[in-house]
């Protein structure tokens, strides 16, 4: 195999030619994300089993021939534990890969779990123990040391190899189909525009909040994004959540105020005290009739724990005559999805277009059995 460190745009353009006949590429990424909202991305690997190519996106000025593999329908694109890799594609270039699959996604429906480790995958099936340590490492740094690249081209060459065992033993399950579509599905999420003004839902201890602190909380948590997504700062380098929570639950008029009160981070207060104050002061101009619906919180609902309890037990006897694990049907985190659907709170329409276990194989496997259930009120 040829091994390739591209670090100019024609170079770039060459290698991506030979890639284009490919059937199968491997790819990775490797990015920095320490004190940025983005991932800074240091370095692309790819591989077809006789082209190895390690991209430099510091040194090339435009990686668009990278870009239009990744959405060449004709290829098949392989990665492992892919979300943060399409974070990086997304925040690179807006590109939005066509015909890929995860080998962290195909491992769970053959019974490894839902977070297998890329090194743990290759070692299942070669017994290679593949070193780790330049996980961390700065890789928009330059120069790249001889340990990160043999690093990087170990996490293509091995996937690439491993994946025609991996694709076989998922045909041979019948699952494969259900993969593809579950790593499409986690494509299509990542792809959705966040909605700043939901954000406030996901502060810690919002469901606390009435209707007029949720209004003042909205107004926070829409600006701190904004503020994030200008300055490229992760969303608590701008302001903590529960600086937010407390200057939504009082309200102050003054900084004086605000440092007085209970949760608030003074280094909030000292450099972003007059905006917020700012951001309070229009949002208490919001007429009442605008303000958001009180967070209802779901454990707390009247015959949750019994309902969740039956879904959850459903689910293990769907998994048992399956052959698939329970958490591969559905996480604590999409059954409480499916339940606020139910339930029909805090803002959950009659669509089930956004209920996981409702979806695409779950759907066929026992997505209408479960609403049945859910009809009669799980009797």
């Amino acid at each position: 195999m040829q091994n390739h460190y591209i670090q100019d745009n024609q170079a770039l353009v060459d290698i991506c030619q030979l890639l284009a006949q490919s059937s199968v590429l491997a790819v990775d990424t490797e990015f920095v994300r320490t004190r940025t909202l983005y991932p800074k991305l240091g370095l692309l690997q790819v591989c077809n089993g006789e082209q190895l190519a390690l991209i430099d996106p510091i040194s090339i000025t435009d990686l668009s021939p990278f870009w239009q593999l990744l959405t060449e329908p004709s290829i098949c694109k392989v990665l492992h534990a892919c979300s943060e890799d399409l974070e990086v594609f997304l925040t690179a270039a807006n590109c939005k890969p066509v015909n890929m699959i995860d080998s962290q996604i195909m491992m769970s429906f053959l019974g490894h779990g839902l977070s297998l480790g890329y090194a743990a995958m290759i070692n299942h099936y070669t017994e290679i123990s593949l070193d780790k340590s330049e996980s961390r490492t700065d890789w928009t740094k330059r120069p790249l040391t001889e340990r990160q690249l043999t690093y990087a081209q170990a996490d293509v060459d091995y996937l690439y190899q491993v994946y025609p065992k991996v694709l076989n033993e998922l045909t041979e399950s019948g699952w494969l189909t259900a993969a593809q579509q579950e790593t499409q599905a986690m494509i299509d999420k990542k792809f959705v525009p966040i909605d700043a003004d939901n954000l406030y839902k996901q502060v810690k201890m919002s469901w606390k909040l009435n209707t007029k602190q949720l209004n003042l909380l909205k107004a926070l948590a829409t600006w701190r994004f904004e503020q994030a997504k200008k300055r490229n700062l992760p969303i608590g380098f701008v302001a903590k959540d529960h600086t937010l929570m407390a200057l939504a639950k009082h309200n102050p008029q003054s900084l004086g105020a605000m440092m007085k009160l209970e949760g608030v981070e003074v280094l909030d207060v000292k450099h972003k005290g007059n905006v917020m104050l700012s951001v309070l002061n229009k949002a208490n101009k919001i007429s009442s009739d605008l303000y958001p619906d009180k967070i209802i919180r779901l454990d707390e609902y009247t015959g949750y724990k019994q309902t969740f309890k039956k879904v959850k037990n459903f689910i293990a006897t769907v998994a048992e005559q399956s052959g698939l694990q329970s958490e591969v049907l559905a996480s604590k985190k999409q059954i409480n999805q499916f339940l606020t659907w139910h339930y029909k709170i805090n803002g959950a329409s009659d669509s089930v277009i956004d209920v996981d276990i409702l979806q695409s194989w779950r759907h066929q496997l026992f997505g209408e059995q479960l609403q049945k259930l859910a009809a009669n009120n799980f009797q």
